[in-house]
């Protein structure tokens, strides 16, 4: 259960490490001025549209830290999204199939076929 009272600390950091006025956070994230205000001064708890819209607004929000308080703001850059970084990504070599000798009497046990999403089909003659 989210506590009220350390959510809206947490959103007043946010707003003041942005010097974000209610207003202008209430319109970046495309919700009412009262809706801020009632936050801030508990009436209201924050919906998941609300909370959803905080972080697609600004992206170094955490949202374990923002409903829990745990975690990072504002939250570390990775490297590999930084457009300055000198790091060059390496080519993902693909995994090599071992070829057996045709003139073996090796029968095919299974099939199995794993895809990017991270299932498999596995297939049995």
């Amino acid at each position: 259960m989210i506590n009220s009272s350390e959510f809206t600390q947490r959103l007043q950091k946010v707003m003041d490490f942005y010097s974000e006025t209610a207003s202008s956070f209430a319109e970046k994230i495309g919700v009412q001025r009262s809706s801020i205000s009632h936050i801030l001064s508990g009436r209201n708890k924050p919906s998941l549209d609300f909370v959803m819209k905080v972080l697609h607004s600004y992206p170094e929000v955490e949202l374990y830290w923002l409903m829990n308080g745990k975690g990072h703001f504002p939250n570390e850059p990775k490297i590999s999204e930084s457009p300055n970084s000198n790091i060059t990504e390496q080519p993902i070599a693909k995994p090599q199939i071992p070829v057996s000798d045709s003139n073996s009497n090796s029968e095919i046990e299974k099939i199995v076929i794993f895809y990017k999403d991270g299932t498999f089909k596995s297939y049995k003659p």
